[in-house]
């Protein structure tokens, strides 16, 4: 049996508290546990936005390293929605956002979304994702949205540590970037999880990038 450190219980009391001041989180049926800044969730919420919604809120509380989402959803509408109807929002939600091409396509089974198709840019992936994950009915969303082969250029690596040097956020000297062909590595450490999704956006952002290993750690104390 594992027994919870004094800063364990801190940012347990803290996650839970940013959990109940979140307003689109109904935080009732959800259980926090932490284990050496790891936050584990668990319980049910009523929709995939409020999952996501709850995974925010923890991923902002001063001391958190990590957070595992064991949430489910169980809708609790009375208003039942069938996969068909899923579909419909889906569908046309996908058409409807202008930063999601054409050949993006959705697979809908028991709820779970599973979007497919190949694109030019992450931007649009992630464009994609939010045009469905906050529908009514939707439990779950996949997304195997691939990129365009990309051409390696010599000068990645480099502008891509000067797109982190223009970052505000982001003190260049801690995160370390390593250039494989069209896959990128970024390593070191910061201070906050937006701090490190700042920088994989800003080596998202490279013409010559088609994957980006995000192994920057989070050091928060």
């Amino acid at each position: 049996m594992t027994i919870a450190t004094d800063r364990d219980l801190d940012v347990q009391a803290l996650v839970s508290a940013e959990l109940e001041w979140t307003p689109d989180v109904d935080c009732t049926g959800i259980v926090v546990a932490v284990e050496h800044g790891a936050v584990v969730l668990s319980g049910e919420v009523d929709s995939y936005a409020e999952r996501l919604a709850a995974r925010r809120a923890a991923l902002r509380v001063r001391g958190v390293r990590a957070v595992v989402d064991n949430l489910t959803v169980h809708p609790r509408s009375p208003w039942p929605v069938t996969e068909a109807g899923i579909a419909q929002r889906v569908e046309r939600s996908l058409r409807e956002t202008s930063d999601v091409p054409e050949a993006v396509t959705a697979e809908i089974h028991a709820r779970t979304v599973t979007l497919v198709g190949e694109v030019d840019w992450d931007f649009q992936r992630h464009a994609a994702q939010r045009a469905v994950q906050y529908l009514r009915g939707v439990g779950t969303v996949h997304n195997l949205i691939s990129l365009t082969a990309r051409v390696p250029a010599p000068g990645t690596q480099e502008q891509i540590r000067t797109a982190i040097t223009r970052n505000a956020q982001l003190d260049v000297t801690r995160i370390r970037v390593l250039v494989s062909g069209s896959r990128v590595t970024l390593t070191g450490t910061v201070k906050s999880w937006s701090q490190r999704a700042q920088a994989g956006h800003a080596a998202w952002a490279s013409p010559h990038v088609v994957e980006v290993d995000n192994q920057i750690i989070v050091r928060t104390y």
